[in-house]
């Protein structure tokens, strides 16, 4: 009745049922397309405005088509096992899964325990890729660099005993403030520093293989990129875009001077070479080191934090826009000191990872001062494409400081730390870190009271399921 009232009825004066808005008169299946576009705020609205709307929103079909649109396959994968587990079987509506990861403002920390540890160490790499934990390289005590790479299989299990094992063959030679990135089934690392200083521009791809006999072994391959590379560096910030394609950003270059490039690199789809091209944008972030560089969807990358020329430490948006085939950098302001407890925010040597939500979760790192942080903060960047859009102006600003929450950390509690690595499972539910520098006592092997740390951890994001 409604689809023949709404293709024959075009007249709107006169009776109760014609002079109802247009939309109402629309048939089921089209106004779920267009809900299925609207904002979640929008889909709220409409369904206090009449019965149909109320019940067309309250459609558990449709809230788990929106959980895919806004989490990922992966991440409601994990949701709908995590649902089963703690339900025994009895579903728990979509609607209520996507409020319960809307709301969530905590985390809980595991420690993860292994009689193989690699060792202690601090701007190092590690990588969730083929379902498995890949670590390489870093700085040890007494500014040595290691040039050893790990791998651990994971697996589902997230909370299992690791047992790690060591590559001995093909591996990039020793080096720490590196970079290492996912890239669809490969890792791709760039640059670094060894303990004489030398800053290094070599491009290697890395591969997970599991064997029939359900054997893991890992293999590093140097990428021909020909005559093109971008200049020496180390500490500086990378992330993947598109699933192939590198963006580096910064670092600390020749003679210790610090640098503002960026710098794309193009894979082969082997991959078995690669091309290097500098993306040139005005404005763009000013010189920097010890940032991070996070992919917020599949083209569009944030920057956040690091140290600048004055040795001074950031807290500073920058975003990085590949959607309409040309890049270019775009500065997000907001206003620090409307930010509940903000005045901890400007770091360097932190961790920026994308979890469970599409939120930037932010972990640790150091202030002016040395300090070390233990503290997590995330930043929801589903504002970031609105603001993206035009010129900040205060309401822009006001709405990205809303962005910025602190979260509560429960269960074990880590040391406070600086120059770790995490990374994320695929569902962005469960953070694994490790290492870093961390406080402790000045002893007389440690000259320069760094003390590195062996430890590796999980964080889990709490859901009320």
């Amino acid at each position: 009745m409604e689809e023949a009232s709404a293709s024959g009825n075009h007249s709107y004066s006169g009776s109760s049922s014609s002079s109802s808005p247009p939309i109402t008169n629309i048939a089921q299946d089209y106004l779920f397309t267009i809900l299925f576009l609207l904002p979640i705020d929008a889909i709220l609205s409409l369904s206090m405005t009449c019965k149909r709307f109320r019940d067309l929103t309250s459609s558990d079909t449709l809230w788990k088509s929106l959980c895919l649109r806004d989490l990922g396959s992966n991440c409601v994968d994990a949701l709908r096992l995590s649902n089963h587990q703690n339900h025994h079987h009895h579903q728990c509506p979509w609607m209520r899964l996507y409020k319960q990861v809307s709301q969530m403002d905590s985390v809980r920390c595991h420690r993860l325990s292994d009689l193989d540890f690699p060792s202690a160490r601090a701007s190092h790499s590690l990588n969730f890729v083929s379902d498995c934990l890949v670590l390489f390289g870093g700085g040890s005590e007494g500014g040595r660099h290691l040039d050893d790479t790990w791998i651990a299989y994971i697996g589902n299990n997230f909370q299992k005993m690791l047992k790690w094992q060591a590559v001995h063959s093909g591996i990039p030679s020793g080096r720490f403030g590196h970079t290492c990135v996912e890239m669809g089934d490969f890792l791709v690392l760039f640059g670094g520093i060894n303990d004489n200083g030398n800053r290094q521009n070599d491009t290697w791809v890395g591969r997970v293989t599991h064997n029939e006999n359900n054997g893991i072994t890992f293999s590093w391959k140097m990428l021909d990129v020909g005559a093109i590379a971008p200049p020496p560096r180390g500490a500086h910030a990378a992330c993947c875009i598109d699933d192939k394609r590198m963006v580096i950003h910064g670092g600390i270059g020749l003679q210790g001077l610090r640098l503002g490039d960026t710098w794309v690199l193009e894979l082969s789809e082997s991959p078995c070479f690669g091309t290097w091209h500098e993306i040139v944008s005005h404005p763009s972030p000013p010189p920097r080191s010890g940032h991070t560089l996070t992919c917020i969807g599949r083209s569009r990358t944030i920057l956040f934090g690091g140290r600048g020329l004055g040795y001074e430490v950031l807290d500073d948006i920058w975003l990085l826009d590949t959607c309409q085939g040309y890049m270019k950098w775009l500065q997000i302001m907001y206003d620090l000191q409307n930010i509940p407890d903000g005045v901890s925010l400007p770091r360097v040597g932190h961790s920026a990872t994308m979890v469970l939500g599409g939120r930037l979760l932010i972990y640790g790192g150091e202030d002016s001062a040395r300090h070390r942080k233990n503290d997590f903060w995330v930043l929801d960047v589903s504002a970031i494409p609105y603001i993206s859009m035009q010129t900040p102006t205060l309401s822009s600003k006001r709405v990205l400081t809303r962005m910025w929450k602190r979260w509560r950390s429960n269960g074990y509690e880590p040391k406070s730390r600086s120059f770790h690595r995490a990374c994320a499972d695929p569902s962005g539910r469960f953070l694994y870190v490790f290492g870093g520098m961390v406080d402790g006592f000045l002893q007389p092997s440690e000259p320069s009271g760094l003390r590195f740390d062996g430890e590796l951890f999980l964080v889990e994001l709490v859901l009320q399921l």
